[in-house]
């Protein structure tokens, strides 16, 4: 990460995080496909429902471990054991509060909040059952998320990844034991994203306690190191912001997705699938951008972190466009595996066609922000996207006419993208400028 060339290292570290973010959103996809195709549409919006509410209740914690990302990855660029240590323990000490603040609060929560979201009546049970079930698993869930972002601090993207191709295995085999083997339904769907999801922490935690470098962990003196934990805060609180923001614009969208029934909640629920893909390539530049420029900051090479910013930005937008532009040109054969029913489809297409063809207009604000969390700057890209695009999509769906159309409501999706690209660009040029005055650098070339 400190020498040398940037293009070739930095790919070879997003590859796997790519792969694992594909394998981590298949495991609701699996979900979704199976129940789309043995269970009925019924059961698709119901396990569809879900996805924004779960993104709102987990998107906090797992925000927190991007800030023991930062942190970890800034003790390497200064050559500091003990820091890293220091921050690995109370890395792990934040994801077993947090697993536990998760499940107790997800299980009070389950059933008002769908209700909340006007959730079809004729899904709301089995919407229900699924959310309680899966809160067994979150625990599991921001464990792993924590475990695998110690072991990218040390450019480790391949072993979480392997953890989770385990995992998805075992999802995708109880889902269909229990699915069509035992008709469980919704449930069982739900009960094998646990199993993987226990599966998936167990084994990235033997990972770090077998680890025989710095970031090895030592369960045996685990103990709250609040000097560390409030630096990982410092990161990972408005990163958890930004996201929990994000989905809680996302659920009031999904309240009027809703209103139009439960055939356009289950069309929506399979096309989303592809625009998380999708998102999860973008996240795994941004998570490169942060690694990088966190390293090479705390090793005081910042020329090197603008550098990885531009390479971020073309990667992402590149990849992007091609994959946004496939999945709408043959959008029929990629929602196929969900369901067949025709009214589902034209909802399915409609989103499609709608969000995930411009899906690429958020690279540049992801990437812009990742960077600024990489530099210190936290808070600033939290800001700037809770007001360009949470305010503005609550703003539209507030405003949202009765006899609006399906589309005109999708549609704030890339004109919120449009405006926070705008806001970003700005503070990161003046946070750019900010810091070569701090240390003394010439200005940078155009």
């Amino acid at each position: 990460m400190l020498k040398g060339p940037l293009a070739r290292p930095m790919l070879m570290f997003a590859l796997p995080l790519i792969a694992s973010g594909l394998l981590q959103q298949s495991f609701n996809a699996v979900d979704i496909a199976v129940v789309g195709r043995f269970a009925g549409s019924h059961a698709l919006a119901a396990v569809g429902s879900n996805g924004p509410v779960i993104g709102l209740l987990i998107n906090m914690f797992i925000g927190l471990s991007v800030g023991a990302n930062v942190v970890i990855a800034n003790y390497i660029g200064q050559r500091n054991p003990q820091g890293i240590r220091a921050a690995v323990s109370a890395a792990a000490v934040l994801a077993l509060l947090s697993g536990l603040i998760m499940v107790t609060t997800t299980l009070a929560v389950a059933r008002p909040i769908l209700e909340l979201l006007s959730t079809p009546e004729e899904v709301l049970d089995q919407a229900v059952g699924y959310l309680r079930i899966f809160a067994v698993g979150m625990p599991f869930m921001i464990i792993y998320n924590f475990a695998s972002a110690v072991l990218r601090s040390v450019g480790d993207t391949k072993r979480p990844f392997y953890s989770l191709v385990t995992a998805g295995i075992v999802n995708l085999v109880l889902n269909l034991v229990f699915v069509i083997g035992f008709d469980m339904g919704v449930h069982g769907v739900a009960w094998a994203t646990v199993v993987s999801n226990v599966v998936n922490a167990g084994i990235v935690t033997v990972l770090l306690i077998r680890e025989k470098g710095d970031v090895h962990l030592d369960v045996r003196h685990l103990r709250p190191n609040w000097l560390q934990m409030r630096k990982i805060a410092a990161i990972g609180i408005p990163a958890g912001i930004q996201s929990t923001v994000f989905s809680i614009s996302n659920v009031f969208i999904l309240s009027s997705i809703n209103s139009f029934g439960a055939t356009a909640a289950a069309g929506s629920a399979a096309a989303i699938n592809y625009e998380m893909y999708c998102y999860f390539v973008i996240n795994a530049f941004g998570q490169t951008c942060v690694a990088f420029t966190s390293q090479n900051l705390g090793a005081g090479q910042y020329d090197r972190c603008r550098k990885v910013f531009h390479l971020s930005l073309i990667y992402s937008i590149s990849v992007s466009v091609v994959l946004n532009l496939l999945i709408t040109w043959q959008r029929t054969t990629f929602l196929y595996p969900f369901t067949d029913d025709p009214s589902v489809l034209v909802f399915a297409g409609e989103r499609v066609a709608t969000v995930l063809l411009f899906q690429w207009i958020a690279c540049y604000y992801e990437m812009a922000g990742s960077s600024m969390r990489g530099l210190g700057y936290s808070m600033t890209p939290a800001l700037i996207t809770i007001f360009g695009t949470c305010v503005l999509r609550l703003l539209w769906v507030g405003l949202f006419p009765h006899d609006g159309s399906f589309v005109e409501l999708l549609a704030v999706y890339p004109v919120s993208w449009l405006l926070t690209d705008a806001i970003i660009f700005v503070a990161y040029i003046i946070i750019r400028k900010r810091l070569r005055q701090q240390y003394g650098l010439a200005p940078a070339k155009p």
